[in-house]
């Protein structure tokens, strides 16, 4: 009796988690960039171009710890680009202080970026890929300030930046 109960009990737990499971291993969408970009290149190629940090970030979809980047305190004039490609993703004037401890944004320039579903972490997020390369920058959540309301979340080692001569 003990083991039916057991087996009954093993069983509608799996069938209750099941479509839970399927959902958060369901593939990426592909909302606004193709699977190739205007820069392609090797593994070995962007391992030999991009410091280990960066690396791990843009190619490897790694999180730069909080606070650690220097462009939290970039206030000039200028562009942000992609580390990767050199694409140019975001003005300055969209820089705000969102207190996360990573640069953010509220508004990519034209065609800077595209996105994917990310179903890591146990959540569903929106993931900022450059447009260029396909590299990782971050995340856009909906709480960044107006007019757009939007928050672009990005890795610092993600970036370079640009100042307006």
């Amino acid at each position: 009796m003990t083991t039916r109960r057991q087996f009954v009990i093993v069983l509608a737990s799996a069938c209750g988690l099941t479509p839970v499971i399927a959902w958060l291993n369901g593939p990426s969408t592909v909302h606004s960039v193709s699977g190739t970009f205007p820069v392609e290149e090797t593994d070995e190629e962007w391992r030999r171009v991009l410091r280990p940090e960066q690396y791990s970030v843009l190619r490897g979809h790694a999180t730069e710890r909080p606070f650690s980047s220097a462009l939290n305190r970039e206030h000039r004039d200028g562009t942000f680009t992609c580390a990767g490609c050199a694409r140019e993703l975001f003005a300055s004037s969209t820089k705000f202080e969102s207190g996360t401890g990573w640069p953010s944004f509220w508004r990519p320039l034209a065609d800077a970026i595209g996105t994917t579903v990310d179903r890591t972490l146990l959540m569903v997020r929106t993931e900022v890929h450059c447009a260029g390369c396909g590299g990782h920058l971050g995340h856009v959540f909906n709480d960044g300030p107006q007019p757009t309301g939007l928050r672009y979340c990005m890795n610092g080692v993600a970036l370079d930046f640009e100042a307006k001569l």
